[in-house]
């Protein structure tokens, strides 16, 4: 079964993806739909990821905590600057050196960094570690590489190496 099927349950992942954003059952949809998932489940067993390991589960609780506090701070700040303007603010861009190297922990970083607004996710060089970001107000490029470090950084580097 693994030969034909290499992972059935994300075959049926994409096969219920598929009838539910066609909202049909009719035979022609779903004999698209298990074309699709046997394709893409094909395409799947090609994706060599590493086995995902997590050393501190609490630390998990931790960097949810933050990241909670932090998109509700500047979901605060950015409002601030759309309803009142603030010409004070200086946009740029944020280089960051990562010791991060697990695939997981920058996922997540970039999941992160991105759902927080003012902020989003440029780039990340795997050979020197250097992030890009792009930052709404940048006052300091050393203190939002401080921020990262310190407040996502380390708690990714808990869970994940």
């Amino acid at each position: 079964m693994t030969r034909w099927l290499p992972s059935p349950i994300a075959s049926l992942v994409l096969l219920a993806l598929w009838l539910l954003l066609n909202q049909s059952l009719s035979p022609g949809h779903l004999a698209l739909g298990c074309g699709f998932a046997l394709m893409g489940a094909l395409i799947l067993r090609r994706v060599e990821t590493p086995p995902l390991r997590i050393r501190r589960p609490w630390a998990i609780v931790r960097l949810i905590g933050a990241v909670v506090a932090d998109v509700v701070r500047s979901n605060i700040k950015v409002s601030r600057v759309i309803l009142f303007g603030d010409s004070d603010r200086t946009p740029g861009f944020a280089h960051i050196p990562l010791c991060m190297r697990s695939p997981y922990g920058l996922a997540c970083l970039a999941c992160i960094i991105t759902a927080t607004p003012g902020t989003c996710w440029v780039s990340h060089d795997p050979a020197d570690g250097m992030l890009v970001i792009h930052v709404l107000d940048l006052s300091d490029d050393d203190d939002w590489a401080e921020i990262i470090k310190s407040r996502y950084e380390r708690l990714l580097l808990e869970i994940f190496e």
